[in-house]
């Protein structure tokens, strides 16, 4: 018996130290993207249990006196994948970290910035911060332990508490960050950050690439019109809230997508058809679009929500 508990004991630590390690993230490279800007691609895919819920964008620009984070993920996990990423390139301290709105996906990684860097200033849109104390960051931590069967264990919600307003500049060391924010579009929340020295815009989920995204918290017209308000600012680069980063080009086709989607259904709508009846004709215009990962699980539901909108719009 006096080496059993020994045996029994190490057999323990040996499976609690398995279980942890299954559960980090494994490293994903960061790309240079501009002179200051490095981004991190994620899986296009939802959260599960194989991308552990990394799926965003996250990225990080270099300042003179440190390090700014833009939606640094999903998880306690991928914040500390990111930080991993960082320290890689440079040893300077993360100061500020921007969320670009309330789905968590892109800034539950906040609390590995947090618990390393304890100075850190956390920034985003009013709304995304009163509905994140109003329950949603709640909701998002069981979200993403549900879909990654229990491999986000240990996050916390590391909510924003620096308040953003349109039009806000604010300057880290020799870079500006030049702030845009929607009262409705991809969510009631958003906010598209501008790395002004470098021509470059995070966007956010108001564009992605190669990914069809949630529309159920958005508004057609008001993304249509933040999407024209990136390209209209005609930068160099674009950092999409999932999928590759760019230039123009690679936020110009869900742009397309949205716009193609909400003026065809209003057409059809005209007519006198449901939505179910009008599908068929709906999918035929976005065919170009179907070998986007989400595009099978969410083009029928945004037919939906674009036919309420439209109908909503009667009566403003």
């Amino acid at each position: 018996m006096k080496l059993l508990k020994p045996v029994l004991s190490i057999c323990l630590l040996a499976t609690s130290v398995g279980a942890w390690a299954a559960d980090v993230l494994p490293d994903y490279p960061a790309e240079k993207l501009s002179d200051r800007v490095w981004v991190i691609h994620g899986p296009t895919e939802l959260p599960s249990p194989e991308n552990k819920g990394f799926m965003n964008n996250p990225a990080f620009v270099l300042t003179e006196t440190g390090v700014v984070v833009i939606d640094p993920g999903s998880t306690l996990e991928t914040g500390r994948m990111v930080l991993r990423q960082i320290s890689k390139v440079t040893d300077k301290p993360v100061t500020h970290v921007f969320a670009s709105h309330i789905h968590g996906d892109h800034w539950l990684g906040n609390q590995a910035i947090r618990d390393a860097y304890p100075a850190a200033r956390f920034y985003a849109h009013p709304v995304m911060i009163e509905q994140a104390h109003a329950g949603q960051a709640e909701s998002w931590v069981n979200m993403m332990q549900q879909l990654t069967e229990g491999a986000s264990q240990g996050t916390e919600a590391v909510i924003p508490d620096q308040v953003l307003q349109d039009g806000q500049e604010i300057v880290v060391g020799d870079v500006t960050f030049r702030v845009y924010l929607s009262d409705w579009a991809h969510t009631r929340t958003d906010a598209m950050i501008e790395v002004v020295e470098d021509s470059l815009l995070a966007t956010g989920d108001n564009a992605l690439y190669t990914r069809i995204g949630r529309m159920d918290d958005a508004s057609f017209r008001g993304n249509i019109a933040a999407c024209d308000q990136a390209l209209e600012l005609n930068l160099k680069y674009y950092i999409p809230g999932h999928g590759p980063a760019g230039g123009p080009e690679v936020i110009e086709p869900f742009c397309d997508y949205l716009k193609t989607l909400y003026e065809t259904v209003g057409e059809l709508y005209a007519e006198g058809l449901s939505d179910f009846e009008m599908k068929d004709t709906v999918l035929e215009e976005l065919t170009a679009y179907q070998d986007w990962s989400g595009f099978s699980d969410e083009v029928g539901k945004h037919i939906s929500l674009a036919l309420l909108e439209i109908e909503q719009a009667e009566f403003e």
